[in-house]
């Protein structure tokens, strides 16, 4: 029931996501992606309040929210068996049960993960400092990275150095680049508090010249972040993963070109994403990036994928 229960959710909620773990996923570890991606989906949702819920009325049942689904996370990841899990939650409950909690890089996964949706919570209508947003950043770095490594190619060889998490670095902070003005309308400023006072501005001053200068150097971070994790993997045994890490940072470098072209404002939509032109582009990003350096092509995605 869980696992058909993920899969339809995932599939509501982002197709590339669906269809990314349809293909690109370890076969036996498909169901798994499912649960991993349907569970946080719903508690984001939750959060957001996208998605109705007797559980979640004002911020402190946001806050005790989190904080139940914390304490479900150490129980499982402890052997225990919870008590009064939901429907969803069962996801979780499932998750852990048929993974095992041994395996490091999923523990790694959810810990981050359900830190990011903590931080979340708890910094809405408030202005957090760089050094809070770098961390938050690093979190999710850690939890992304970590879950391609779980759900695609497994145990094959993958360097453990400083480039390990730059490309998911460098798409979070285009990602939240992207997002502004929907966040600064849900009270989540994705600005650090000491740019905002040294410039006397606030959150929505988004066209400010102390603001365009601080997305100006946001954009030159992702950029170097990117180079580091196109080499990164390019040095990842697995061709699956190299093109799922390579589409992923796809999906988010065409934005950097288009922030610089406007003079670094940021603007409430960017729908172009979802046109064939760009869709293409990135498509054609991810696959000339698995090419090694050298000139020696990797395998095909096909060659490898175990069903």
């Amino acid at each position: 029931m869980q696992p058909s229960l993920a899969s339809a959710m995932t599939k509501a909620a982002s197709k590339q996501t669906y269809y990314t773990i349809r293909f690109l996923v370890d076969r036996e570890r498909r169901d798994d992606a499912y649960l991993a991606y349907a569970y946080f989906r719903w508690v984001d949702d939750i959060l957001d309040g996208e998605t109705p819920s007797d559980l979640v009325v004002g911020d402190a049942r946001r806050r005790w929210f989190v904080d139940r689904q914390r304490s479900l996370l150490e129980r499982c990841l402890r052997g225990d068996a919870p008590l009064h899990a939901n429907l969803h939650e069962g996801m979780l409950v499932d998750l852990v049960r048929r993974a095992g909690p041994a395996d490091e890089a999923l523990t790694a996964y959810l810990r981050k993960m359900m830190r990011v949706m903590d931080f979340d919570v708890r910094r809405q209508g408030q202005l957090v400092s760089q050094a809070q947003l770098d961390e938050y950043t690093g979190w999710l770095a850690t939890a992304v990275t970590e879950a391609m490594h779980h759900f695609i190619g497994n145990g094959t060889d993958a360097p453990r150095d400083e480039t390990r998490y730059l490309a998911v670095t460098g798409a979070h902070i285009v990602h939240m680049l992207r997002d502004t003005y929907a966040d600064v309308r849900t009270g989540y400023f994705n600005v650090p508090r000491e740019v905002l006072e040294a410039a006397s501005i606030g959150p929505a001053d988004v066209h400010a010249d102390a603001y365009r200068s601080w997305v100006a150097d946001r954009l030159k971070l992702a950029r170097t972040c990117f180079e580091g994790g196109r080499d990164y993997f390019a040095r990842v045994a697995e061709p699956r993963h190299r093109l799922a890490g390579l589409a992923y940072m796809a999906r988010f470098e065409w934005l950097i070109e288009t922030l610089e072209r406007e003079g670094y404002r940021l603007r409430p939509r960017y729908d172009e994403r979802r046109s064939l032109g760009i869709g293409l582009r990135m498509g054609w990003q991810a696959i000339s990036g698995m090419v090694r350096p050298g000139g020696h092509e990797a395998s095909p995605v096909g060659a490898s994928h175990r069903g």
